[in-house]
């Protein structure tokens, strides 16, 4: 099985990762971006700073693909919660992902991604699978030390725009345009179609880091910086240990 590749559009939601990496990683600079290659609590990966959105995101999907030739291809991060039942701390892994913001009407109809002939993308079920396992396992630990709440971990859609959401209405009407739609974020269904496009399995773990709302931008500001890279280790860490990911 070849290496697994994580992803993340800030920093902070790899910092933990990356500081983790055995001795003698290497570092391969390919368009503007920095692919760490080596070994994480046991696992072959390459992981990497994709930026912010989506064509940042299809871009770094293409190289560690094309590059690395990753095995799979797993994106971390935070989101916004969208749905009513999702709060703040929880977890949420895709079943599939879309883009809400694509419309290429009348030629195609709204959300379908023109020439492809579908509006979402299924992650891989038996990666998913280990994703919620583990983040089922953290939550049933209590999250965070400290934390006021159990988080809860969730199955579902994601949604993807070049939007971050920070409005009352536009969260209120996505809602309406997207019942089943757990959260929102920038880069994980243009990651998803590109390993459609390449046949590489991939799935896609959020925290929700805010409400989408007018509070968004302090939310998650304060989430980023104290919190994300946390829940990215104390999920992805037993996770890669257990061997899972090498035996798969």
């Amino acid at each position: 099985m070849g290496r697994l590749a994580i992803l993340g559009a800030l920093h902070e939601e790899i910092a933990d990762l990356l500081a983790a990496m055995d001795p003698g990683a290497e570092t391969r600079r390919i368009a503007m971006r920095d692919f760490q290659v080596g070994t994480l609590w046991g696992t072959p990966c390459v992981i990497a700073l994709s930026r912010i959105g989506k064509v940042a995101a299809a871009a770094t999907a293409s190289i560690v693909i094309q590059e690395f030739g990753v095995s799979r291809v797993l994106f971390t991060g935070l989101a916004g919660g969208l749905h009513p039942q999702v709060r703040v701390g929880d977890i949420v892994v895709a079943d599939a992902l879309m883009q809400h913001d694509m419309d290429a009407r009348p030629l195609f109809g709204r959300h379908e991604i023109p020439l492809l002939g579908r509006e979402r993308f299924d992650a891989d079920a038996a990666l998913s699978a280990l994703l919620l396992d583990s983040a089922r396992d953290f939550a049933a630990k209590g999250g965070l030390p400290g934390a006021a709440a159990q988080p809860r971990v969730h199955h579902g859609l994601i949604a993807t725009g070049d939007i971050f959401v920070n409005d009352n209405d536009l969260a209120h009407e996505l809602r309406q345009r997207l019942p089943d739609a757990l959260c929102l974020e920038m880069e994980g269904a243009a990651m998803a179609q590109v390993c459609h496009e390449f046949g590489v399995p991939f799935a896609v773990m959020r925290v929700i880091s805010d409400s989408a709302d007018h509070a968004a931008k302090t939310d998650f500001t304060d989430f980023l910086v104290n919190l994300a890279r946390l829940y990215t280790a104390g999920i992805l860490k037993p996770l890669l240990q257990s061997g899972a990911l090498r035996d798969a």
